[in-house]
């Protein structure tokens, strides 16, 4: 397993809309370790291939608290087959390509997704509350959409402009 590095906003790679994935094999199984293990090391919630460069269909996750047992999941080619937009909830976001911002975002409360797992079973889920959430913003990740995407303009102006002049100062502090 490797730790890969994690694309950051406002890379135009986050924008791309993902391929659905053919198979699930060795190949994918490999990228979905390496997914989990960057995802563990960054830390994080959850990752989607995209955040890697990869433009493929595939999230992994794992919403086990601190020392409590790892319990990752893996969907591949997930897509929601149901929604509660009846009732929604509001959690407080954050993201890795969006570092260190925080903010509320209200989604749908309950969901039902069908995806393949690790090993290229067709699976269903019916997600609620965090999990729920999780799901909801990693899917965005696969059409393009980051969670600052949910705010006002003005919010996600200001984040991004932050993001764009932290990034060169580092290409300075590199060059």
């Amino acid at each position: 397993m490797t730790i890969r590095p994690i694309v950051t906003a406002p890379d135009r790679r986050l924008k791309q809309v993902s391929k659905p994935v053919e198979k699930v094999d060795d190949e994918l199984r490999a990228l979905m370790d390496d997914m989990l293990e960057t995802m563990y090391d960054a830390p994080g919630i959850g990752l989607a291939a995209i955040q890697l460069g990869v433009p493929k269909r595939v999230i992994v996750m794992d919403l086990a608290r601190e020392g409590e047992e790892p319990e990752p999941r893996y969907f591949v080619n997930p897509e929601i087959i149901w929604m509660d937009d009846s009732e929604t909830r509001v959690y407080e976001e954050g993201c890795l390509s969006v570092p260190e911002f925080y903010d509320e975002v209200e989604r749908p409360a309950k969901c039902r997704v069908r995806f393949l797992d690790y090993q290229g079973e067709i699976r269903e889920l019916d997600c609620e509350e965090m999990l729920a959430t999780c799901l909801q913003h990693e899917m965005d990740h696969l059409e393009g959409v980051l969670f600052i995407d949910h705010l006002s303009k003005l919010k996600r102006d200001r984040v991004l402009k932050k993001l764009l002049k932290e990034r060169r100062l580092k290409e300075k502090e590199l060059a």
